[in-house]
């Protein structure tokens, strides 16, 4: 996916993707955001996650190291924080090539819900969405189960998620004195 360079917004480390979605949606950016997880920051895994917006509602997602788009892309990039992100304004008409890509479309609540699991922002993202985006929204919802499969799929990321929870288990014993089993 090739997205000409926006005007530079915000630039940060958050540990909580809601910050960036909740910022863009409340001041309505029409551009995109890059997400580049603790993984891509420390590891040097590839890939980072694009989501593009239409006066703040997200429209499309795009994952560069696995190439998927739409929900399966937000899958890729849901794994644990922090991430840096990059917020980028674009005008409407250079992201029309974009948004029309059907297999690169999410419904607009979704990376509120998948990203961020928070049910509260993607309501608020879906009553800002324009009315033909939430109705096929909820067409779309009814029978997607894609992000989640595709999650599921991902043997990797489910293990190095599982490696985190051991590690981080490991620490919190030993600042409680805990013997290590």
């Amino acid at each position: 996916m090739k997205l000409p360079r926006g005007r530079l917004r915000k630039s940060r480390v958050v540990t909580d993707p809601r910050e960036p979605l909740a910022d863009v949606l409340d001041r309505t950016v029409t551009g995109y955001a890059v997400f580049e997880s603790q993984d891509s920051l420390l590891l040097d895994a590839d890939g980072r996650g694009v989501v593009t917006f239409a006066d703040g509602v997200p429209v499309v997602a795009y994952h560069t190291g696995t190439d998927r788009g739409g929900p399966p892309a937000l899958a890729d990039l849901a794994v644990p924080g922090p991430y840096h992100v990059s917020v980028f304004e674009l005008d409407g008409d250079d992201l029309d090539t974009v948004h029309g890509v059907e297999d690169l479309r999410i419904p607009p609540g979704m990376p509120a819900e998948r990203l961020a699991g928070d049910p509260a922002l993607a309501d608020s993202t879906r009553r800002a969405a324009p009315d033909e985006r939430t109705t096929q929204a909820a067409t779309d919802a009814d029978g997607d189960h894609g992000a989640v499969e595709a999650f599921l799929d991902d043997e990797a990321k489910i293990e190095a998620i599982k490696q985190q929870a051991r590690t981080e288990a490991k620490e919190r014993a030993a600042e409680w004195g805990l013997p290590e089993s």
